[in-house]
């Protein structure tokens, strides 16, 4: 059984540590789903209420909107606990629409609803730059978090070029969606923001997320380095450059 498992981790690549964690971050179909339908009900119901005038129970289109989208993000958390699964995407929703009414509310405009997407995606863009820029890609970071050995990676120059590539990868995503969407918010147009958003949401993440595999495809890097038996002290390099990994 020993023998069985040393064999497993000698075989494990960084590809194949980076695709789990990448596929299980995606949530599948129905994370995907959960995280579009606040967006949603609260882009339709606004539009819908622009347009004909319509009022419920005293709430104008911005309110009765964002009042839906919460109820419908409630709703989708409820199933999820009734069901025993995890709500970690549905918690999301609803943490971003509750930060997306702050805004609205607060100055009154529909449009600013998506504001504080367009800064994350801003922010995030940036942080991830600059941690390819301080080689310290944040893939590499998560496949030092999955080894158990933080640092470990970063003394393999082609684990650190791989992260990087990766990296760029999750960064593409985030520029994308805010060069198309700051435009659409300085217009004021809610319409288009909301469906911008849903498509560019999870599935412009998983436009990334296949081409990270295919990138992964073409190569594979190792998660231990061969050793280097010419000089004698192949044992100590291979050791000094290997990318732990627990069983």
């Amino acid at each position: 059984m020993t023998n069985q498992s040393q064999t497993e981790v000698s075989e494990r690549t960084v590809e194949e540590v980076v695709r789990g964690q990448l596929a299980q971050a995606l949530g599948g179909k129905r994370g995907m789903v959960e995280a579009a339908v606040p967006t949603l009900f609260f882009t339709c119901t606004y539009l819908l209420g622009t347009n004909y005038g319509w009022q419920v129970a005293g709430l104008d289109p911005l309110r009765l909107g964002l009042l839906l989208g919460g109820t419908a993000a409630v709703v989708l958390a409820v199933v999820r606990l009734v069901q025993r699964s995890s709500v970690q995407y549905v918690v999301n929703s609803l943490f971003g629409i509750a930060i997306a009414a702050v805004f609205a509310l607060r100055s009154g405009q529909a449009e600013d609803a998506f504001l504080p997407g367009i800064i994350y995606n801003s922010v995030y863009a940036l942080v991830l730059t600059l941690s390819i820029v301080v080689r310290w890609p944040a893939i590499g970071l998560l496949i030092g978090a999955v080894t158990g050995d933080p640092v470990g990676w970063r003394r393999n120059p082609a684990v650190v070029r791989l992260s990087s590539r990766l990296t760029w990868l999750l960064v593409l995503p985030c520029v994308v969606r805010v060069v198309v969407q700051y435009p659409l918010w300085a217009a004021g147009m809610v319409g288009w923001l909301g469906a911008t958003k849903i498509l560019m949401g999870w599935p412009l993440q998983v436009a990334a997320f296949a081409a990270m595999v295919w990138l992964l495809a073409v190569g594979r890097t190792p998660m231990e380095s061969e050793p280097e038996a010419a000089d004698g002290q192949g044992t100590q390099s291979g050791t000094d450059e290997t990318v732990q990994a627990h069983p």
